[in-house]
């Protein structure tokens, strides 16, 4: 006989979604159980962003040396020991590990079961010989590298996200399959570290984003020695040698190592579904904008989760998103929906590349009267002074000046985007960011100065000078 268990709330997936939903519902009070065959702390800490952040920090070490002699200081060329590279990452990650790690998650109350789950009807689940029954389930599964159907790609090693980590180390020539965020950034860091890296992208660098932001990247990565084959599709992969060879419209690309990243795909093989009676679609659990799936009793977050009519939201900041609004449905009965045009995202290269809310394009679109302001970094003094003027900032805005987009590449992208989320998320007009006090010199300025164009033509028209004139005129 398995052994019977009953909780409130059964999470599955102990990644950043799931975690945050088992901590926050524990702490509420909730009969809660968190299931985990893999790792916890999931992709994110293990083999996705805390990895791949820690190996851009050592990269962007070794790229400080080389900017030193704009600034009339000159270093040695960088030693790079990839076992101290590995140590460091590996630092990183244990320094992380507690705070994911079963003891905190029982300490809160929560019932950690170290199994793959499988559904066994609308509200059970068998894992590790238990039966488990919940009055909610959320699914927290994740996602793990798309593998292309590329001829002879079975018959070579290759690395993915959740291996190169593993695998650092003196790389003669790593080449890259995709040119998206993950191609992009570990492009950059492999080749500021010493290694040659071709990336080979059958589409354009970084698609999903502005083609003026993406030209800055590019050159970046130039810069840096990455060589790019855009537009152009791996035909075939075969051995030579030791080497791996690419076949590209009858080129062939040989490299010591191949890292294929070309999207993820949803981990739901396990699960049975359909035992669940819970729908799907090929991009992940199909739900609505509570994240509801079509058993109502179960909800899906993060990366297995497929809100149609949206793009892919693969991102941990996401998950973390989902949780909060799960929790406001699942425990306390409100009908809290998620706001897909709020969810930024970041492209860590160097410099960033950083969105929220609709593409330049969209917002014209879909808005009569959108236009779009820029400010350019080399015309704000902070990034004339650290010598970092590649780059700009882009804002689509509406007819009364409210705020539809906000693109942004450039040094510390990533953290410029902040206030243009905060001002998304309450509803604030171009105004607000326009009459900001700000420190001088910072490169925020920069957001208040693209703010400021919607005003500019209104401030200093005809209209404007003919009143201050008549003011003038008066005694």
């Amino acid at each position: 006989m398995s052994e019977a268990l009953s909780f409130d709330i059964c999470v599955i997936g102990a990644g950043s979604g799931g975690l945050s939903v088992a901590a926050g519902a524990a702490q509420l009070g909730a009969r809660t159980a968190l299931i985990e065959g893999g790792k916890m702390g999931g992709d994110c800490l293990n083999v996705g962003c805390v990895p791949s952040k820690s190996l851009i920090a050592a990269a962007d070490a070794a790229a400080t040396g080389r900017r030193g002699a704009a600034f009339g200081v000159d270093f040695p060329a960088p030693m790079v020991d990839w076992t101290r590279i590995r140590a460091h990452i590996d630092g990183v990650i244990a320094a992380i590990a507690p705070h994911d790690s079963v003891e905190r998650f029982e300490s809160l109350g929560v019932r950690v079961i170290r199994a793959w789950a499988k559904f066994v009807g609308p509200n059970t689940v068998e894992a590790d010989g238990r039966r488990i029954t919940a009055k909610r389930f959320v699914l927290a599964v994740g996602s793990s590298p798309a593998v292309p159907n590329i001829p002879g790609l079975d018959t070579v090693p290759y690395l993915t996200n959740e291996t190169i980590f593993e695998a650092a180390g003196p790389m003669r020539h790593l080449l890259i399959v995709g040119g998206g965020p993950i191609g992009a950034e570990l492009a950059q860091a492999h080749a500021r570290l010493g290694i040659a890296v071709t990336v080979i992208e059958q589409g354009r660098l970084l698609s999903r984003d502005d083609p003026a932001l993406v030209d800055v990247v590019r050159e970046a990565l130039q810069q840096d020695g990455v060589t790019l084959q855009e537009g152009r599709a791996v035909k075939r992969v075969a051995r030579r040698g030791d080497d791996v060879a690419l076949t590209l419209d009858g080129e062939e690309i040989l490299g010591s190592h191949l890292l294929v990243a070309v999207g993820r795909r949803p981990n739901l093989d396990r699960l049975d579904l359909a035992a669940a009676r819970i729908a799907r679609s090929p991009r992940g659990i199909l739900v609505d904008r509570r994240l509801r799936t079509s058993n109502r009793r179960i909800f899906a977050i993060g990366d297995c989760a497929d809100l149609p009519g949206t793009g892919p939201l693969a991102f941990t900041h996401v998950a973390g998103y989902h949780a909060g609004i799960v929790i406001r449905n699942a425990l306390f009965r409100l009908p809290a929906r998620i706001d897909p045009s709020l969810v930024p995202r970041v492209t860590y290269t160097d410099p960033e590349l950083a969105a929220v809310g609709l593409s330049m394009d969209e917002a014209k679109a879909r808005f009569p009267g959108c236009k779009v302001f820029e400010s350019l970094f080399r015309d704000n003094d902070r990034a004339r002074a650290a010598r970092a003027t590649e780059g700009l900032i882009r804002v689509a805005a509406a007819a009364n000046g409210g705020i539809l987009g906000v693109a942004i590449v450039g040094r510390g992208a990533g953290e410029l985007l902040a206030p243009w989320c905060l001002a998304l998320r309450q509803g604030l007009k171009l105004s607000a960011m326009a009459d900001l006090l700000l420190p001088y010199p910072t490169l925020g300025e920069a957001s208040k100065r693209a703010a400021g164009q919607y005003y500019a033509a209104r401030l200093f028209g005809a209209g404007t000078r003919r009143l201050v004139g008549a003011l003038l005129r008066l005694p």
